[in-house]
């Protein structure tokens, strides 16, 4: 069966290469009216896999990623609307020169071709990655999770009738009904096909994928993130920070898992903060020096640093110095996003250069780190890895460089 999805997607992509612009863009408002037009059948389509999923005790967390409603609805529709705004990255040309002999050289972005992106329980990703890859000239092979395959059937009827009516072929974007176990490992290796694999989930399909994938892949990791409250930190804006970044969506890959805090304002600083996550419904878990301030605190395990909770739940630790809160990040941390609250701008330079992430954040929330918060009109991921791309995957991730050398006759002596 793989065989004729990807020769079905290959067949698009060539078409989309030559794609103009105003025709992509054009195709994503097209989308985008259609999704609204399906509302009605998506958000019904989202109450049968709701339904199915509590009752199958799937966690709150998941259960958050898969709800929709009329306004995320919307905001999916919006984020169309949004890409078709951004500059389109095919032909872009990032470099160029003239050699001594008269050759000039030009770099330029070219579509992937072919992304296949496999995710789960979140069909606002369906939305997303089709508009990003329609935009940067490639095709889409979409495998979400059967937790959210009513969900994602509707959406991509609603985006392929969207294609239809700006004639671009539509099997530029494919939802792939197919959810097996075994139709994942045939997706992983269908070299033939497949340009790029973004996975997003949990840590168990990234197991599966790092183990059986021979196409080129893309790491969107997990988020064991921290915020770090330096000795120099306005402890009002900590708070505020700290808050927001467990609480706002606490089942998302941006948001902070683990606290550290400098020993001279942890007295100070604990207090507050602890209340106001505990009234948001956040159990803490911390270290002994924390369950000196805060004695309710449950002690957090060795494992505690090392876990990605996706949910209310945060570990806290006092540390000496900023040196010490770089050592924890690098040892617990996985690369995504980390932050510091400071008024210092040595010691946030000292941990913007010895934390090793894809995003660092000086005196903001871990939550802007998000494709749309950078502008990049939506993401398809957040790469934890340092290969082709890093941090949110925007239009550009999603093209590759190709030389062209143009001359006047010239031949190599």
């Amino acid at each position: 069966m793989i065989d004729a999805i990807g020769e079905r997607a290959r067949a698009a992509a060539r078409r989309l290469a030559l794609t103009t612009t105003e025709s992509k863009n054009a195709a994503l408002f097209a989308m985008a009216a259609r999704l609204e037009e399906a509302a009605d059948a998506v958000l019904e389509a989202n109450g049968d896999d709701v339904t199915r999923a509590e009752q199958e005790g799937i966690s709150n967390s998941l259960l958050d990623r898969l709800r929709l409603d009329g306004s995320r609805l919307e905001g999916m529709a919006a984020g169309l609307r949004s890409v078709a705004a951004l500059p389109d990255p095919v032909g872009e040309v990032t470099a160029g020169w003239r050699l001594a002999n008269g050759l000039d050289i030009a770099r330029i972005r070219v579509p992937l071709g072919v992304v296949a992106v496999i995710y789960e329980a979140r069909p606002n990703v369906t939305v997303d990655a089709a508009g990003l890859c329609l935009k940067s000239g490639n095709a889409a092979l979409l495998r979400g999770s059967s937790t959210a395959l009513r969900s994602n059937m509707a959406i991509g009827s609603a985006l392929r009738a969207g294609l239809a009516d700006a004639d671009i072929p539509e099997d530029a974007v494919q939802v792939l009904e197919d959810t097996s176990r075994e139709g994942a490992r045939e997706l992983l290796r269908a070299k033939r096909w497949v340009d790029l694999l973004v996975p997003r989930g949990g840590p168990g399909l990234l197991a599966q994928i790092e183990a059986e994938a021979t196409v080129p892949v893309v790491v969107d990791g997990a988020g064991n993130c921290h915020v770090y409250v330096d000795a120099a930190a306005d402890l009002d804006q900590a708070v505020s920070i700290v808050v927001n970044a467990k609480t706002h969506r606490p089942g998302v890959c941006n948001a902070a898992e683990k606290l550290l805090v400098h020993q001279s304002v942890a007295p100070e600083f604990l207090p507050r903060v602890a209340k106001e996550l505990s009234d948001a419904g956040v159990e803490l878990r911390g270290d002994p020096a924390a369950m000196e301030i805060i004695a309710e605190m449950a002690p957090a395990s060795d494992e505690d640093w090392d876990t990605e909770y996706l949910d209310l739940v945060m570990a806290v630790r006092v540390v000496p110095d900023l040196g010490t809160a770089v050592e924890h990040v690098l040892a617990h941390g996985t690369g995504h996003t980390e932050a510091i609250v400071t008024q210092d701008i040595s010691a946030a330079d000292a941990f913007v250069d010895g934390t090793d992430s894809a995003v660092v954040m000086v005196n903001a929330s871990t939550r802007f780190t998000d494709g749309e918060q950078f502008g990049f009109g939506g993401e398809i991921g957040i790469s934890t890895q340092k290969l082709h791309t890093r941090g949110p995957m925007g239009l550009s991730a999603l093209t590759s460089e190709r030389y062209v050398v143009r001359g006047d006759g010239q031949v190599r002596r």
